[in-house]
C-alpha cells in the first residue's frame, strides 16, 4: 500500500456569507474551521458529531462539490483545486457521495435503468443499449436487489426506503470509485434494514478495495461501521475535530469531554445498568452559531470540566495523547 494517502485534508476552512438585510454588514458561517485528516486507500474514517457541526460540509468538500475558503484537499499527493481539467474529472469520478436521503437523491422521473446507465453512458464503461442491461443488472445484485429484472424498469417511488438507497450506492459504486463518501446513509431508512445497509457497504469494501468517509451522528452506527471495518473515528464538534484516533480506543476510552457526553448519552438496554448511568450534565443546552464561534475552545461553555482563565481564552491543539489517539482539550493535555 502507498505511503501517500489516498485523501489529505490540509487545514481546510469553509466559510459560506450571509448577509441581514439588502445592505446589512456580511457575516461568515464557520461550517468547517481548521480540520486535517487523512485516509488511506481501501480505509474507514468515521466522522461523527451532532447536527451543525460540519460534517457533511466537510465530506461534501472532500467529494469536490464545494470549494475551500482557505486549506489544501489532497488526492494521491495532488491538490484538487490545482488539478488540469481532465484531472479533476478523473477525481470527481473516483471519489463519489452516497447522500443521506434516497428520496432527494433520485430523480423520480427516471427508471433505475436510467438512473444507473447515465454514469456508465457518461465514462464510456458501457455503450449499447444490450451492454448497459448487462452492466446495470450486474450493479442490481451486487446491491441485493435480485432478480434485477423485477427492478431494472420500476421508478423511485415503487421502491421501499432500504431498495432505493440500495440503488444509491449501485450508483456510487458503478464507476469503480477510489473513495465513497456516504453521508447519514441509514438515517432515513427503517431500523430493520439499517444493518443490511452497513454490511453491504462493508462487503464492496471487501470485494471492491473502496475506501469510506462514513458520516453519522449515531454512535452505535460510528462503531459497527468503524469498528468492523478496522477504521478511525473523528469526533466534530463546530467546525473542528477535537478527537481522532481507533474506533475501539474512542469508544473504549474516550478523553475529551464532548466525546464522554456522546456516549453517555447513547442508551443501554440493560434497565439495571440505565437506571444506574449518570448522563454527564453540561453547563449549557445550548449549542454556540457558527457565525459568532466562542473564544478558546469551543466547547467551554457547555463543558462540565471547564478550566477558567485557560479554556475560554486559547483555543487547544490537537495533540497526540496516546499512540494514533489524538485529542484538543486542555484538560487531557494539561495532565
Amino acid at each position: 500500500m502507498s505511503s501517500v494517502p489516498l485523501i489529505e485534508v490540509r487545514d481546510l476552512r469553509v466559510y459560506f456569507p450571509i448577509r441581514r438585510g439588502f445592505l446589512g454588514p456580511v457575516h461568515y458561517v464557520k461550517a468547517v474551521d481548521g480540520v486535517s485528516v487523512k485516509i488511506p486507500e481501501g480505509g474507514v474514517l468515521t466522522l461523527l458529531g451532532e447536527s451543525g457541526c460540519g460534517k457533511t460540509t466537510l465530506g461534501k468538500t472532500i467529494a469536490g462539490l464545494y470549494k475551500p475558503t482557505a486549506g489544501e484537499v489532497l488526492y494521491k499527493g495532488k491538490n484538487v483545486w490545482s488539478l488540469p481539467p481532465r484531472e479533476f474529472m478523473e477525481y470527481r469520478r473516483n471519489v463519489q457521495i452516497v447522500h443521506q436521503d434516497p428520496y432527494a437523491a433520485l430523480n423520480p422521473t427516471k427508471t433505475v435503468f436510467q438512473i444507473l446507465s447515465a454514469p456508465l453512458r457518461r465514462w464510456g464503461i458501457a455503450r449499447t443499449r444490450s451492454e448497459l442491461i448487462e452492466r446495470v443488472s450486474k450493479l442490481l445484485e451486487v446491491v441485493g436487489l435480485t432478480p434485477p429484472e423485477d427492478f431494472l424498469f420500476k421508478y423511485p417511488h415503487q421502491l421501499s426506503g432500504g431498495q432505493r438507497q440500495r440503488v444509491v450506492i449501485a450508483r456510487a459504486i458503478s464507476v469503480n470509485p477510489k473513495l465513497i463518501v456516504a453521508d447519514e446513509p441509514i438515517t432515513m431508512i427503517d431500523v430493520s434494514l439499517r444493518l443490511g445497509i452497513l454490511d453491504l457497504m462493508l462487503e464492496l469494501r471487501e470485494k471492491l478495495g473502496t475506501a469510506y468517509l462514513f458520516i453519522t451522528h449515531d454512535f452505535g452506527a460510528a462503531r459497527y461501521f468503524s469498528a468492523k471495518g478496522g477504521g478511525r473515528i473523528a469526533v466534530m464538534y463546530l467546525g473542528k475535530i477535537v478527537e481522532i484516533g481507533p474506533a475501539e480506543e474512542i469508544i473504549r476510552n474516550p478523553m475529551h469531554p464532548y466525546t464522554q457526553t456522546l456516549i453517555s448519552a447513547v442508551p443501554v438496554p440493560d434497565p439495571e445498568i440505565s437506571r444506574k448511568k449518570k448522563p454527564i450534565q453540561l453547563r449549557s443546552l445550548d449549542i454556540p452559531s457558527p457565525v459568532n464561534p466562542p473564544s478558546g475552545c469551543r466547547f467551554h461553555d457547555r463543558c462540565p470540566f471547564y478550566i477558567e482563565g485557560l479554556c475560554n481564552r486559547e483555543e487547544p491543539p490537537l495533540v497526540e495523547v496516546r499512540p494514533g489517539h489524538e485529542v484538543a482539550c486542555w484538560r487531557v493535555i494539561k495532565r
